[in-house]
């Protein structure tokens, strides 16, 4: 058939992010499943999982360390077993980036998924050639990075590749596709590429699937979630809030709507905020297939309910270099909590706070009154000393402090804990923590640096 007669392609996004919720796939899927027995021949339709962040990896790469078996999406299973089965029998393929720093181990995890629940041994790919983390990249790394990268213990480091491994994966018959690093919206433009045949320098066709992938990619961001804003910008059952799905067509052009009976919405001013969301430069969104344009983008809201049709994105020859993101060890991150209330709280709060900063000498400390001045506030306090006290009643104070020596940053706590008698009257509920932190460091590498790879695994791969 050609591309050009193929019925519009049907994508779901059932995760935003790795922490996502875990019943968003059941509602996706039975739109999907509907929308294929009442569509035209041909129709076809994936299921794609967004599950990663900047940091994620570098967690991911943590609890690799611990367990060689782990690194991958810890909600895999409740994300997907819900929907494998049926997406199996029924033929909706799934891409999904669940692998973070263990792609082959979630392949493996979900192939046993598929063992426990009766289904036919599906065939599934992994993405590899992200992962910059081992050794063997450290030369290049410092390349790139020159002086910033000496002494730094190095967690994770991870580019950002593209759609060309997924799309090639799929054409080899994968029905399912695990990848660590790529790029958000290349989740979905693989799936296009391969179903209607496009080339890697198909360069307007990539660049309008990549702003459907934008939209697709935070979940139901772009279905009413992050958006709603009572009495100003109300959104109809945000307790139940779809997920998106998109209709991509031959060219690229895409209509969004979302899952059947769920709630929230999607209007041409949920569709406009996310096309924004996080573009730095509406001419030239930067992606490993193409640098995506939507400087005469225009947003429509079609006839009917929560559908919008997004139009007049361009594309452009797509960047020369690969963006890295590099994670490491930033030492730790010391906080503690304490309430007051009743009568002149908030000055006890502040004579408290004046107590840790005397006491902790040496350490930049963060300040802040919560229910007072929080949010709004600065590291350096300068809010905070400017803005007099206006005897709340209801005060909650939270104080917190980095540094690279765990034995510094642990006094913190010892000192906000001794408040509840060393210090003002009345404090109580005393909470402290502490975390290891994570610092970035971002370069570019150039595309042939990376090796970019996809490889079918077979029963043993799985076993």
């Amino acid at each position: 058939m050609n591309a050009q007669s193929l019925p519009p392609l049907l994508i779901g996004c059932a995760a935003g992010f790795s922490g996502d919720r875990t019943d968003a796939a059941g509602p996706v899927v039975d739109t999907l499943i509907a929308r294929l027995a009442g569509g035209p021949s041909g129709q076809r339709a994936f299921l794609i999982f967004e599950t990663l962040a900047e940091r994620t990896l570098a967690l991911a790469q943590l609890r690799r360390r611990d367990n060689p078996e782990a690194g991958y999406e810890p909600l895999l299973d409740a994300m997907l077993r819900p929907v494998l089965a049926r997406c199996l029998a029924l033929g909706i393929r799934i891409v999904s980036n669940f692998g973070a720093a263990n792609p082959r181990a979630a392949a493996r995890h979900i192939a046993r998924m598929a063992r426990e629940l009766g289904a036919e041994a599906p065939r599934i790919a992994v993405v590899e050639g992200d992962d910059l983390s081992g050794l063997e990249h450290r030369a290049l790394l410092k390349d790139a990075l020159g002086p910033q990268i000496e002494g730094l213990r190095v967690v994770s480091a991870n580019a950002y590749i593209g759609a060309e491994p997924i799309a090639a994966a799929l054409d080899a018959g994968a029905q399912i596709v695990v990848c660590g690093r790529v790029a958000d919206p290349s989740l979905t433009v693989g799936p296009a590429m391969s179903h209607f045949g496009w080339r890697a320098d198909d360069w307007h066709r990539l660049g309008r699937a990549t702003m459907a992938g934008h939209l697709l990619e935070c979940g139901a961001q772009v279905c009413g979630g992050y958006f709603a804003d009572p009495g100003y910008k109300d959104v109809p059952g945000l307790e139940a809030v779809g997920f998106p799905i998109a209709e991509i067509d031959a060219d690229g052009h895409c209509i969004i709507g979302k899952a059947d009976a769920t709630g929230g919405l999607v209007s041409d001013a949920t569709v406009k905020e996310q096309l924004l969301y996080e573009v730095h430069d509406p001419a030239a969104y930067l992606t490993p297939d193409v640098i995506a344009d939507i400087a005469e983008a225009e947003v429509r809201a079609l006839p009917g309910k929560d559908r919008v049709e997004l139009s007049g994105v361009r594309g452009h020859a797509r960047p020369s270099h690969y963006k890295v993101n590099v994670c490491h060890e930033g030492g730790w991150l010391a906080e503690g909590e304490i309430s007051y209330a009743g009568p002149r709280a908030e000055a006890r709060a502040r004579l408290a706070a004046d107590v840790l900063r005397k006491r902790l000498d040496g350490l930049a400390l963060r300040v802040d009154l919560i229910g007072a001045l929080s949010i709004l506030g600065d590291d350096a306090g300068r809010a905070l000393a400017d803005t007099p006290d206006a005897g709340l009643r209801d005060v909650r104070l939270r104080v917190a402090a980095t540094h690279t020596d765990r034995a510094q940053a642990e006094r913190l706590a010892r000192e906000v804990m001794a408040l509840y008698t060393c210090g003002p009257a009345g404090g109580g509920g005393v909470r402290t923590a502490l975390t290891p932190r994570l610092n970035t460091l971002s370069c570019l590498l150039p595309r042939d640096a990376v090796p970019v790879r996809f490889e079918l695994l077979d029963a043993k791969a799985l076993a």
